[in-house]
């Protein structure tokens, strides 16, 4: 009886870390898969849909009341709603909303945004739609808003962004959506996030120790462990983590040459868009510290300016903000009129804001009278 039971206690282990491998070693749910059923606790807003019905086209957006990403994404929504309404379903499925949150205050919540919330919209049932889609296909790791395409077949053709649904929608409407390509894409992404993760937590060891105040970083080593990283991986040369600890590095080392490697990070697509924060964060960070080149700074100031023109939903980003560092890296580059320029969208950025801090607009006004006096 003993053996036995240690036997089935065995059996039970393996069971489950094989259970746990496939669950780490791809997910359960993927492009390409077929589209897992639709459970909903009721209409809120449109048509109720009972499934999916092969030759339409179905996209699903995962959405919170208390998203502010999810809210300035839906006005976006309803204009692909509207365009393809004769060949695709957008449907709002509403999700992780807060114990105290009714159904009754999601339905008052989606009645009071009118026609910027224009297509259907359906409250999830007994956490099924986070399990069985979020939870199974990874996507919850990336947050909310998130958006499912379902093509004609049944297939999940695409998992992303609704920021990317446009260009998705298209080639999907006119058959020419590779959903093969969008799997490896998909699947590559994924893998370059963690690699890319794994290493700036290597590279800690000599860029910073936090529990140690006098660790000296070491930025010879530092580029030496990149380059074997890349050397193992050649796709993670300007992934943001390696370049955050590449950048910096080399302006220790080598202003020069991180000025070459800094212009190629702001126009090198990894496994997300350019690492324009990768850039900007390293000159903020030495700004204070150290005397950099003149186009060091102009570098930074570049790299702000890319990263707010590619925000896909300015109405909820801190753009004041980064216009306000923006303008001190101009400020530091000896370029005046640039800098009062940048200052100056900064603080019109901020009243144009609802409820802005008057905090931040006499800290940005007292700045900008800095810059006009010098």
């Amino acid at each position: 009886m003993i053996i036995g039971s240690k036997f089935q206690l065995l059996l039970l282990l393996l069971v489950t870390a094989v259970s746990t491998y496939a669950q780490n070693g791809r997910p359960q749910l993927n492009i390409g898969d077929p589209a897992p059923p639709l459970r909903v606790r009721g209409w809120i807003k449109g048509t109720p849909i009972q499934k999916f019905q092969k030759g339409n086209v179905y996209v699903l957006e995962f959405w919170a009341t208390w998203c502010k990403p999810c809210i300035a994404a839906m006005p976006h929504l309803s204009i692909l709603a509207r365009k393809y309404k004769d060949r695709v379903t957008v449907i709002g499925i509403d999700i992780l909303e807060r114990k105290t949150t009714s159904l009754k205050k999601v339905k008052h919540f989606v009645d009071s945004l009118g026609k910027r919330m224009n297509y259907n919209v359906a409250a999830e049932d007994s956490n099924f739609m986070v399990t069985g889609w979020l939870d199974a296909s990874e996507a919850r790791d990336e947050g909310i808003p998130r958006s499912f395409v379902i093509n004609e077949a049944g297939m999940l053709a695409w998992i992303g962004h609704p920021k990317d649904l446009p260009e998705v929608l298209h080639k999907i409407v006119d058959n020419t959506w590779n959903i093969k390509e969008a799997l490896l894409k998909r699947n590559s992404d994924k893998r370059l996030a963690e690699l890319d993760k794994e290493a700036n937590y290597d590279l800690m060891a000599y860029t910073h120790d936090t529990f140690k105040p006098d660790f000296v970083p070491r930025p010879d080593s530092a580029l030496l462990a990149i380059d074997e990283i890349v050397r193992k991986e050649p796709k993670l040369k300007y992934a943001p983590s390696i370049a955050y600890n590449t950048f910096s590095s080399l302006l220790k080392t080598d202003p020069h040459k991180a000025h070459e490697y800094g212009r190629i990070v702001l126009v090198t697509s990894t496994y997300t868009e350019p690492a324009y924060s990768s850039v900007y964060n390293v000159v903020d960070l030495f700004s204070d510290t150290s005397n950099l080149p003149v186009k060091i700074y102009l570098l930074g100031a570049e790299a702000y300016q890319m990263d707010i023109d590619h925000i896909p939903y300015p109405e909820i980003a801190s753009t004041q903000k980064l216009y306000h560092r923006m303008a001190a890296l101009y400020w530091r580059a000896n370029e005046k009129s640039k800098a009062i320029d940048a200052e100056l969208k900064a603080i019109e950025t901020l009243k144009n804001k609802k409820d802005f801090s008057k905090a931040d607009l006499a800290a940005f006004e007292l700045q900008l009278q800095h810059y006009k006096k010098k």
